[in-house]
Parts: structure tokens; sequence; C-alpha cells
């Protein structure tokens, strides 16, 4: 039997140098596969005052695959009777809006009202305004003028009539007439009442068209004062409704509590997890160069184990094979 000391060992040597590689390679995936775990998002359940969070995982795969969140039960009984309020504030705004088509037809009246006034020439106006007003006033007119001949008549003076001149106002024109005084001024009194009343029927007739804009913006601010009587109704059922999500969003506080926590946690896991993994990956590096470097070394005493073969195989096998099995390998 041939001594197969010398070759044998570095031979072993080398099968041992890649069993503790494919150990640090299993390592290696341990700690990838860990740090994957560690990186899986887990919320955490959180319970307060208005409600607690839960969620829901894969028996299998450990992933997140549901989430939600309980209210409280005094608090949700609370929140169903904001909502009930807010049902009924509805209704009313309803009813409210249903009276707006009504409302609009009313300031559309007066609108169009306001409308034709402004649509009216001023100067006709005017002209309108004082042959109206001159109509009233001729039947009294005519009844004090008859009076007043009368009145004459009686004490004499109706044949009176003074302040004649020889001279006109202009050059070769005849002078003025002479006139009863009383009945002259009878009638400059009502030249001057004329005059008056022409004065008013210009005033007239711009307030006429400035009454039409009235009630023109009246019409506008008619429909208007609708619409913001819906506006006020509406606001019970706003007020309610917010109330109600103020609660729910107190109650879902929890849940956003939990997966801040979670988010947290994940990332503290992650981060330890990597590190971990980038050491077990430089150990797995550094022992691959070591295990390199004794099998390079192998090429001379492996040359001299083939070339001492003489003897058979089967002295080979009886050395080689109980340390591959004591390893965990089969004989190649």
């Amino acid at each position: 039997m041939a001594d197969w000391t010398d070759l044998i060992g570095p031979l072993l040597g080398t099968a041992g140098s890649v069993y503790a590689s494919n150990q640090a390679s299993n390592a290696t995936t341990n700690a990838a596969n860990q740090a994957a775990q560690a990186a899986q998002f887990r919320p955490v359940g959180v319970t307060t005052r208005f409600g607690k969070s839960g969620f829901n995982y894969d028996p299998t795969t450990g992933q997140l695959i549901g989430a939600g969140y309980q209210v409280a039960p005094d608090v949700a009984a609370l929140r169903e009777g904001l909502l009930g309020m807010a049902s009924t504030g509805l209704g009313q705004a309803q009813q409210i809006q249903g009276i707006q088509p009504n409302i609009n037809e009313q300031a559309r009246g007066l609108f169009n009202l306001g409308a034709q006034y402004v649509g009216q020439n001023p100067q006709q106006v005017a002209q309108n305004y004082l042959a109206q007003q001159q109509q009233l006033l001729a039947p009294g007119r005519e009844q004090q003028m008859a009076q007043l001949y009368n009145q004459q008549q009686q004490q004499g003076r109706m044949g009176l009539a003074t302040g004649a001149t020889s001279e006109g106002y202009t050059q070769n024109s005849p002078g003025l007439q002479a006139t009863n005084p009383t009945i002259a001024a009878a009638m400059n009194a009502r030249a001057q009442q004329d005059a008056q009343l022409a004065a008013n029927a210009q005033t007239f007739g711009n307030q006429q068209v400035q009454f039409g804009q009235g009630l023109m913006t009246g019409g506008l601010n008619l429909a208007g004062q609708g619409f913001g009587l819906q506006t006020q109704a509406l606001a019970p059922y706003s007020q309610y409704m917010q109330g109600a999500t103020g609660i729910e969003n107190q109650a879902a506080n929890a849940l956003t509590q939990g997966s801040a926590l979670g988010s947290a946690i994940t990332a503290g896991s992650t981060n330890a997890a990597n590190i971990q993994n980038q050491a077990a990956q430089q150990a797995a590096a550094l022992q691959m160069q070591r295990n390199n470097a004794v099998v390079g070394g192998l090429t001379d005493p492996i040359s001299q184990l083939i070339s001492g073969l003489s003897g058979g195989t089967s002295n080979y096998q009886q050395v080689v094979n109980p340390y591959f099995q004591t390893i965990g390998y089969s004989n190649p």
C-alpha cells in the first residue's frame, strides 16, 4: 500500500475549504432572506379613545393583506346622531331650494318692469308729465278766470287797463298793450306755474329712468337673496356633516398612527438587516478568496496523486470517501 499522506492532506484541506465556502454562501443567502423579510411593512395595532386599528396578514407569506379600524361604540353613536341631524338639515335645504323657481319668476317680473321704465326717452317722459299736469290744472284754471272776470264785471273794473307803452322792446316795434292789473296778475301767476311744471317735468323724466334701474336691481337682488337663503339653509347640514367627519377622522387616526409606527419599525429593521447582509456578503467574499488561493496551489499535488494511483482506485476511495462522508459530500 502506497503512502498517501503527503498527497491526500492538501486534497482534504481543499474539500474543507469548499465546504466552508458553501456554508458561507448559505449564510449569505439566509441573511438576504432575513433582510427581505425585515423590509416587509408591519404596521402596529393602536387603540385610542375614539377607536382602534387592525391588520390582517397572509398566514403563508406573512404579507399584509388587509387593514381597517373600529370606532368606539359611544363615539359611533355620536357620529350616527350627527348624521341623522345632517339628513334633517338636508331636507330643510331642499325645501328652500323648491321655492327658488317662484322667487326667480317674481324677480324676472321686477326686472322686466324696470326695463320698460329705462327704455323710455326722458324728454318724452317730461313732455308727457307736463301735459298731464296741465290737463289736471285746466278745469280749475277755467273756473278761476271765470270767477275773476265776473268779479271785475260786478265791480265795474272790467274796462280798466293800465301799463300801456308807446315803445316796444326793439326799435320800431309796437309798444306794450294796456291790461287789467288783476287779470294780468292771474295770467302771470299761471305762466309762472307752467314754468315750474316744466322744470319738474325734466326732473321727473330723469327720476323715471332711475326708478326703472331700481326695479331691475331689485329683481336681481331678489333672485340673489333666494340663492343666499339656500346657502343659509344648507349651513346646518354642512356643520353636522363636518362634525360627523371629524369624529370619523379621530377614529381613523388609530389606523394612521399604526401605519406610521409600522413604517418607523420597518425602516429600522430594514437598516439592521441590510447591515447584517452586507457583513455576510463581505465574509463570503473573503472566504471565496481564501478558497481560490487554496485551490490554486493544488495543481502539483493533484498531479502527484494521479501519477501515484498505480495501486488502483480502491486505495484512494478507502482514504478519501470517509472524509467526504463526514463533511456531508459524496465522492465526485
